[in-house]
């Protein structure tokens, strides 16, 4: 039987280098249904001429890759990761804008979906913050409640496709905290369940958007509470600090 499609999103704008590694741990994989959309934002460095070369190397129907992209200016990273969606055709959905670090990292989270029975909505696991070769932080996500200040990382989430049709798509009022919303909306429904994988299947470019200084750190903090404000999660502030203080027991 013919395995699920998997959507992998990846977004970029003059980022090059990063995003070659990115497309190189793709092409490890050893799933064999993936669909890579990728959304440039118009990028000056080379980037496009990248992007044209990797889809020219998997235009053959045998291929368990395809690629579709588009290079057009965007509202940023949030707008960029909603078109690449509507690009998108999958059974199941997945931002990719780091590395993935083993060549099973589809397949073991694939594996936990299948595999989580009734009210499983998709999947998460580890992931490293690097910083070139070295790793800043290590991840570790587990199980958890919402309400505890648990969350999974975004960049190692894999979710049925039912999940965005449901409960639609990154909000642009947010600067910093969209992704971290988007989660909100539909994990405050305790039914949605995520099945965990306690390993290290993500690296993750160090400097993302909630972590570029203490303004920007600020800034997710408030975001944070009011996406749980918004929607209708009780003591927003508090379950703020409890996710801040989670983060930095990890390092």
């Amino acid at each position: 039987m013919r395995k699920l499609k998997v959507s992998l999103l990846v977004t970029t704008y003059n980022d090059r280098e990063h995003l070659a590694l990115t497309l190189e741990s793709i092409e490890s994989q050893d799933y064999e249904n993936m669909e890579v959309i990728i959304v440039d934002g118009n990028s000056t460095d080379g980037t496009p001429a990248l992007i044209r070369s990797f889809a020219d190397a998997h235009q053959q129907e045998t291929d368990s890759i395809s690629v579709r992209w588009i290079s057009e200016p965007d509202r940023g990273l949030y707008d960029a990761m909603n078109k690449a969606y509507g690009l998108s055709s999958g059974a199941v959905i997945a931002v990719c804008n780091d590395r993935l670090c083993t060549k099973e990292s589809v397949s073991k989270l694939m594996g936990a979906i299948e595999q989580g029975g009734s009210g499983c909505v998709g999947a998460h696991s580890d992931l490293v913050y690097m910083s070139g070769e070295r790793v800043v932080r290590t991840w570790h996500m587990g199980e958890g409640r919402l309400r505890d200040g648990w969350m999974p990382g975004h960049p190692t989430l894999f979710l049925k496709r039912e999940i965005y049709e449901k409960y639609g798509l990154y909000d642009l009022r947010y600067r910093c905290a969209a992704d971290y919303e988007f989660m909100v909306r539909f994990l405050k429904e305790e039914e949605n369940r995520l099945a965990y994988v306690p390993e290290v299947l993500v690296s993750m470019f160090y400097g993302g958007t909630s972590n570029k200084g203490l303004v920007n750190y600020l800034v997710s903090f408030r975001e944070g509470c009011q996406a749980l404000g918004r929607n209708g999660v009780r003591f927003p502030f508090w379950i703020t600090v409890k996710r801040t203080l989670r983060v930095l027991r990890q390092f």
